[in-house]
């Protein structure tokens, strides 16, 4: 943005002072927004890689005091450097600010900045100084004259956001940093409570996360990432292990009684944070038990039935209520829902339903065509979708196709593939997944996709396909699959899986309902508050983002538990200081790919252990073992302890 007058970040110097507008320059490293909220602008960011000006009146000094004062907060104290150092440059410019600097002072803390940098064990450290220097560098007039008239400096008030790549990246902005150091310390039930302020599905999301925390952990640039997914699981584990119980302080019960639709990830979370705050919560639960999507659409081998139900039955310990077998809509409506006392109702289903591949003769209704949400809700039912099908043919290259390929054989199919218009590079599914699925001997079939589904006596027999080649990038950034003419072929198949996308069904809603949807059939809500067009009604999860990855909507449960107890207590329900930090630091970039972090590797990540293909393959067990104990705190050793620290002046 040209409107910078300043800014030192990730190194390179961008100086506008003095410039005509027009001849300004962006900074080329920095993307800093021109807006905290509606009502107030950014006028200076000072963080873990340097400082942005957008304002000349903003009083440098104050803004260095206060960043110092919140590194010198958040440092661990295990190392004397950072715990020390920085409470030495800290008070030292307390003493400039209070109109008592000494000229020494400038040098004091410069060196005492660069020691720290170059000592620190963790990252606070080594970046915390990096602002106060080059303010120092590239400000030192306003320092020496602040000593020199000795005046004193009044202070403002600042946003301050602690952060760190993996937290950052984090869909549900987890205390990652904070969890995996407790473990570290041997703190294993206290690590967990930690995990708990963020979601309540610490077991489940150990096992079936995407792990986004994970591609940007900064350990990866030195040797391989972290394995903040498995410590998760690790120290959930743990609490069962050893027979523990999580102690829960709830807040005095109140009478505003809250309905949820749907016992999925995101309606689990919104109901948990709600009871803590003491609301009468009831889940309506269409099928017969919790998990929504999580316990009908991931089978067992990844995410154990009995998991999943404990942590629901940690909601139901809180008072929450759960009426399984409910479909909203037939057995009770939203409206009878306000009439029976519900002061809000928040709507949290999941994709039910499946896409159409567009392909000829999926509408006919052959025998062995089974849309996959379909197929791996029979399967998780305990069924097998159609006994006498022995050849699998999937379609598509995201979890629900690989979880399908790799349930077939567990459910006695010995003749198991895999369709996918792209290359493996460009599947969306978990890389783990893939990885495994390929050692179980699914049969990949790349660049080719389904245009006919060939069948006799109404039973289907096989599917003819064509061969691609990848074209010019599309919307998704993947390069667009491209037809090649005249190069069909036949696969020979009893059952075709279409497991190409998830869709939402909302045909619950009713016209008087007065909830707006939008073109892609899922619930319009304002952004960031969750509220739809219904006063009291409120949703997240996939029904407003579309299919989406099971962290996203844990976390927009908890989120929308947060309006909603903002709405009944009669507030103004709007997007807390807290997520405008975090969506802040989102744009600023936590995580630089291209950081040389400067230290030794070679320490490879600790795996789990998994049962050999050929004795998985067939079972619905769990797959993984978890990290034993010594395995799980020496993993924990690896972190680096990326803490940064952003502070904005606004």
């Amino acid at each position: 943005m040209t409107d910078i007058l300043f800014s030192s970040w990730g190194g390179v110097v961008t100086d506008n002072r003095g410039r005509p507008e027009a001849e300004r320059k962006p900074p080329a490293a920095l993307q800093l927004p021109l807006e905290f909220d509606k009502e107030r602008k950014i006028k200076a960011f000072l963080g873990w890689d340097g400082i942005a000006i957008r304002d000349p009146d903003v009083d440098l000094l104050d803004l260095t005091r206060a960043y110092l004062e919140a590194v010198q907060k958040e440092s661990c104290g295990k190392c004397t450097p950072c715990r020390v150092g920085t409470r030495i440059m800290a008070s030292i410019l307390n003493r400039i600010c209070d109109g008592q600097g000494r000229p020494e002072d400038l040098e004091k803390i410069r060196s005492l900045g660069e020691t720290i940098q170059k000592s620190s064990k963790c990252n606070l450290g080594q970046t915390g100084p990096r602002p106060v220097l080059d303010a120092l560098t590239h400000f030192r007039e306003r320092f020496e004259e602040a000593i020199a008239s000795k005046r004193k400096i009044p202070r403002g008030e600042y946003k301050v956001k602690v952060t760190a790549p993996c937290m950052s990246a984090c869909p549900s902005h987890l205390p990652i940093v904070n969890y995996i150091e407790l473990i570290k310390e041997g703190r294993f039930l206290e690590s967990l409570a930690a995990i708990r302020e963020a979601t309540c599905l610490a077991g489940v999301l150990g096992r079936v996360c995407i792990r986004p925390c994970e591609d940007n952990c900064r350990r990866g640039l030195v040797d391989e990432p972290v394995s903040i997914k498995w410590l998760k699981r690790f120290v959930a584990d743990y609490e069962l292990e050893k027979r523990k119980h999580p102690e829960t302080k709830k807040e005095a019960v109140r009478s505003e009684k809250v309905a949820i639709i749907g016992a999925g990830p995101a309606g689990l979370s919104c109901a948990y944070y709600l009871a803590l705050k003491g609301y009468p919560v009831t889940i309506f639960e269409k099928l017969g038990e919790p998990g929504g999507m999580a316990a009908v659409g991931i089978p067992d081998y990844r995410l154990p039935r009995d998991i999943l139900r404990y942590e629901a039955s940690l909601v139901q310990e809180l008072g929450v209520e759960i009426r399984y077998n409910t479909q909203v809509g037939k057995d009770i409506t939203l409206s009878q829902m306000f009439e029976q006392g519900y002061k809000a109702i928040f709507i949290a289903v999941g994709a039910q339903t499946n896409t159409p591949m567009g392909v000829e003769g999926e509408d006919k209704g052959y025998k062995g065509f089974i849309p996959g949400v379909f197929y791996l809700l029979e399967i998780n039912l305990g069924r097998d979708p159609y006994p006498e099908g022995k050849k699998v043919v999937v379609v598509g290259g995201g979890n629900v196709a690989i979880d399908c390929v790799r349930s077939s054989f567990r459910i006695g199919k010995p003749d198991v593939n895999l369709v996918y218009r792209r290359t493996k590079k460009e599947m969306p599914a978990d890389r783990v997944e893939i990885h495994d699925a390929e050692e179980e001997g699914v049969k990949f079939h790349f660049l080719c996709n389904p245009v006919r589904i060939l069948a006799e006596e109404g039973k289907v027999v096989g599917v003819e396909c064509i061969r691609m080649e990848l074209g010019e990038p599309d919307e998704s950034g993947r390069r667009r699959p491209v037809p090649i003419k005249g190069s069909e072929f036949v696969i020979e198949t009893d059952i075709l899986i279409p497991a190409i996308g998830q869709a939402i069904d909302l045909s619950f809603l009713e016209p008087q309902d007065g909830v707006k949807t939008t073109k892609r059939s899922t619930i319009s809500v304002e952004e960031g508050t969750f509220k739809t067009s219904r006063e009291g009604i409120f949703s997240a999860g996939d029904c407003v983002t579309g299919p989406d990855v099971l962290v996203r909507a844990a976390g927009h449960g908890k989120r929308a538990a947060e309006k909603i107890d903002l709405f009944l207590r009669g507030l103004e329900v709007k997007v807390s200081e807290e997520e405008r930090l975090e969506a802040l630091v989102e744009k600023i970039k936590v995580f630089n790919k291209e950081e040389k972090v400067g230290i030794p590797g070679g320490t490879k990540r600790a795996m789990l252990k998994l049962l050999p293909p050929e004795t998985r393959k067939w079972v619905f067990d769990e797959v993984e073992e978890g990290f034993p104990l010594p395995v799980a705190q020496k993993e924990a050793e690896r972190c680096l302890r990326c803490v940064r620290i952003g502070l904005f002046a606004v």
